[in-house]
């Protein structure tokens, strides 16, 4: 009994250690989220501020008076409606094409070996390390030429390449975990190869799909550089662009400003909540019992 004594004491020691570690980690991670949150509660809290009381110097962390006037004078501006239908066809094309075409490309990557394939995954990376300012003006002049200056599908296709190559990598992941003797399976109980990945594969990627339609979704919804280059017509103007209809030469409309970009966001989020649902269920309806 004597012999165990000085061994149980280290961990009695170390015990009151571990918890004082846990805490600072635990405070640490609730003063990380509430700077990351902060900008977001300011960009909410300013929507519902009069005017007056934004151009003020003396602020505060909530409103003396709430409004509701911002919100009114965002919908009733000019090019509104356009503005969402623009943003929703090119976002939802992107993300849609983006998917299909990364999908295939990770299987076909994950499945199957051909000459070039590791020269293909470094280009792919390497691709996605470049600033898309440095591709600009080459873009521009090839969208020129091929008409893609105010048309939705040049600015679809920059979207949709653009997200490309990091929604292939991701979707890989998912590919090359995923064990050939499941889709073999399929096929010997039946199934097609394009039903065996229907059945068996698509389930398993659904996180990864998710994952990456989100990644892709928050690049062409929040995107404003290319969109602001490629779209000269104000009646295509996506919201982002749209946003610049606030300040005038009279100036800026803070309040009206900061209610657009709080309805702007609220797409993405509601898809991001439907997505995350979709990635717990991905998780679990493609398992196999063994």
């Amino acid at each position: 009994m004597s012999a165990s004594t000085p061994t149980n004491a280290p961990a009695q020691v170390l015990r009151p250690d571990r918890k004082r570690n846990r805490l600072g980690y635990n405070i640490l991670a609730l003063v990380t989220a509430a700077i990351m949150a902060f900008p977001v509660y300011w960009l909410i809290v300013s929507s519902l501020r009069p005017n007056h009381e934004i151009r003020s110097y003396d602020q505060t962390l909530w409103p003396s008076s709430l409004t509701f006037d911002n919100f009114a004078r965002a919908v009733k501006q000019d090019n509104f409606a356009t503005a969402i239908q623009s943003s929703l066809i090119v976002s939802v094309t992107a993300v849609v094409g983006g998917m299909i075409i990364a999908t295939l490309a990770a299987l076909a990557i994950g499945r199957f070996r051909f000459f070039g394939r590791k020269a293909l995954m470094m280009i792919m990376i390497l691709v996605q390390m470049l600033p898309p300012t440095a591709m600009l003006i080459p873009i521009y002049l090839q969208l020129n030429a091929l008409g893609g200056i105010d048309e939705y599908w040049g600015l679809i296709v920059v979207y949709l390449v653009s997200t490309l190559p990091f929604a292939t990598i991701m979707i890989r992941g998912f590919v090359i975990n995923i064990p050939v003797e499941l889709e073999e399976s399929a096929m010997v109980d039946g199934c097609t190869r394009m039903g065996a990945f229907r059945r068996v594969i698509f389930p398993l990627l659904a996180p990864g799909l998710a994952a990456a339609s989100i990644f892709a979704l928050v690049n062409a919804w929040n995107e404003y550089l290319f969109a602001y280059i490629l779209i000269n017509d104000n009646s295509k103007y996506t919201l982002n662009v749209w946003l610049m209809t606030f300040t005038t030469e009279r100036g800026t409309d803070y309040g009206a400003l900061m209610a657009a970009s709080t309805l702007i966001s609220i797409p993405v989020v509601i898809f991001f909540m439907i997505i995350q649902g979709k990635m717990a269920t991905g998780l679990t309806s493609g398992a196999v019992k063994g």
